[in-house]
């Protein structure tokens, strides 16, 4: 049998997500993810250079994808909005990512700060060429959003007790629906 590096590299990114999602930067235990990935922990090192620099391969990775999945649209908002909020209801574990991140960097440079702004510039210039007047007004228009659709999985339990929904499925489809009302909302007014 001979050995499969992109295989192993793949086990090993999924093994790290999970357990950066579950227990942090801080927390994540190299040896439980080469134990999960069915790797050795020379294996981590050689292909992602340590912990730090597996956590940030790791959100670079899912905030790629969900680009790749989703594109906020400013022609179609209210739409884009919706598929952004059914994405981060199937992937979970970015808002974790993400929380962690903040939890344990606090106001320092995250790993890949310019690319992951630069991005996030392109979504800008994509509102102000869709009608915005200013780039000010884009870059709070993006955040808004983001925030409103992510704020929902951040903090289920928050979620739960305002929302005072026993049946999770329902107070998500509902706040989909109210979230989607208010990128229409946000969408008329420009």
């Amino acid at each position: 049998m001979t050995y499969d590096s992109e295989a192993t590299r793949q086990r090993i990114f999924t093994a790290a997500t999970a357990e950066f999602a579950e227990h942090g930067l801080s927390g994540a235990r190299i040896d439980r993810i080469a134990a999960n990935a069915r790797a050795n922990k020379q294996a981590i090192y050689l292909y992602y250079g340590g912990k730090e620099k597996l956590f940030g391969a790791v959100v670079r990775t899912k905030l790629e994808e969900i680009c790749h999945s989703v594109h906020l649209d400013p022609g179609s908002l209210p739409e884009s909005v919706g598929l952004l909020f059914d994405w981060y209801q199937e992937h979970p574990e970015l808002i974790r990512l993400l929380m962690w991140e903040a939890l344990e960097s606090g106001d320092s440079l995250v790993q890949g700060e310019e690319e992951r702004g630069a991005s996030y510039q392109g979504n800008v210039r994509d509102l102000l060429d869709n009608g915005l007047s200013d780039a000010p007004t884009a870059q709070d228009y993006l955040f808004t959003v983001l925030g409103l659709v992510a704020w929902n999985f951040a903090v289920p339990q928050l979620r739960r007790l305002i929302l005072d929904e026993p049946d999770a499925k329902q107070a998500l489809a509902r706040r989909r629906a109210v979230v989607v009302d208010l990128a229409r909302t946000l969408t008329e007014r420009t």
